[in-house]
């Protein structure tokens, strides 16, 4: 069956995460994709470990294989003239292009929209950065956290300052590169359709907080119109009750009430019905006016039982729960077994890799994971061949001469 993307082609010169993470999402829609690296060391994530796949001689660590399945790799020194001269040559016969240089990076190597754009009006353009190409900070590098935190989300993340280990936190992940790379996803795809209707590509600027402060939605939302700028509350939800994590007798549950009705249910099912006929209580708007009182009396109920006592009874009596699953429990969970959500692609060495499945499900133009995340140069010979033409006397004289490494 076809891909989605079958016959695009990706020059992905990013590194880290949020290119990547978007490079490797249009692989996995059928995009053929070729992953341009320094030579020697190639993304700074290959050394980000442990855990390694592989051995001593030949590994690469596990981080980078999150984000770096179905690419080719090709080594290529961006400060050798002919390396300069190679890439502009790939970007010609390119769909797409992704970069998360420092702004101001692409143009001193003759790599930029703008040069680019001559050889091929149809190109789409992507550059991620920290803070976009404009305004005061512009030129000022930045990774995940950092954005996290001054894109508001450490504000609301973590326990309120009065609570025991209270503070702000940063997300498990790195969502804001995640949600960066997700929407250059959106917008490429967004760039190819306009291509195909008014013939010529476009720079496309994405830019981390930005997309970190379009996340905030309703919290951002409620500061907008209410002034007021949302604390840390944990688990719990600026806007409904309950709707946070309760401790157990054995763990946690996540509770999730949406409506009166649910709550209706939830009392049932604790054994205390008239929580829900209480005028304090009975409405979510109540709920949360009078969240201090009723979140104790939830507290005290819900340590009475383990978690798979109460996750039973509660799915039974129609009630949105679930456990607060370690990842060992995530992937035992019988229904992420049964969406087949961890995949395992077989590797040069013939050894298995393990990964995560793409979770988007086409009916017609199925996800493909054409190969596994690359060693540093590996299948960029048949770039070369199959993008350029070129024979391997010219190959070999690019390698010769510093200007790209190949496996």
């Amino acid at each position: 069956m076809k891909t989605a993307l079958e016959g695009l082609r990706v020059l992905d010169l990013s590194r880290v995460l949020a290119g990547p993470w978007a490079g490797q999402t249009l692989a996995d829609f059928g995009a053929d994709v070729v992953k341009i690296e320094r030579p020697g060391s190639g993304d700074d994530t290959r050394s980000w470990g442990p855990p390694y796949i592989g051995d001593e001689t030949d590994a690469m660590s596990a981080y980078f294989g999150a984000a770096n399945r179905g690419k080719d790799s090709l080594g290529v020194d961006l400060r050798h003239s002919a390396g300069q001269a190679l890439v502009r040559r790939l970007a010609a016969s390119c769909d797409v292009l992704i970069e998360n240089f420092r702004v101001g990076t692409m143009a001193a190597f003759g790599l930029d929209y703008a040069t680019l754009s001559c050889v091929n009006s149809g190109l789409i353009y992507c550059s991620i950065s920290a803070f976009g190409q404009d305004g005061p900070e512009s030129d000022t590098p930045g990774y995940d956290a950092m954005i996290q935190a001054m894109g508001g989300l450490m504000s609301i993340t973590g326990g309120a300052d009065d609570e025991a280990g209270g503070g702000p936190q940063k997300v498990g992940v790195a969502v804001a590169d995640l949600f960066s790379g997700m929407y250059a996803v959106s917008a490429i795809l967004a760039a190819l359709q306009a291509r195909e209707r008014d013939g010529a590509g476009q720079f496309i600027d994405i830019a981390l907080m930005d997309c970190q402060v379009a996340m905030l939605a309703n919290q951002a939302m409620n500061f907008l119109v209410g002034g007021r700028a949302p604390g840390r509350l944990g688990t719990a939800h600026p806007n409904i009750v309950p709707y946070q994590a309760f401790p157990t007798r054995s763990g946690h549950i996540m509770v999730a009430v949406g409506n009166d009705a649910q709550f209706r249910r939830l009392t049932d099912a604790l054994g205390e019905p008239r929580l829900a006929e209480d005028e304090h209580f009975a409405t979510n708007r109540a709920r949360v006016e009078n969240r201090a009182a009723l979140l104790p009396v939830l507290t005290r109920l819900f340590t009475g039982r383990d978690t798979a006592d109460w996750v039973g009874r509660l799915k039974q009596a129609g009630v949105p729960c679930g456990p607060v699953n370690t990842l060992d429990a995530v992937f035992a969970e019988p229904q992420v077994r049964h969406r087949n959500l961890r995949i395992d692609l077989p590797a040069r060495s013939g050894a298995a890799i393990p990964g995560v499945a793409n979770p988007v499900r086409f009916s017609a133009t199925p996800v493909q994971y054409r190969c596994p995340p690359p060693q540093l140069g590996e299948n960029g010979s048949r770039v070369l061949r199959e993008w350029l033409s070129l024979s391997e006397p010219e190959i070999d004289a690019l390698c010769a001469d510093g200007a790209i490494l190949l496996s």
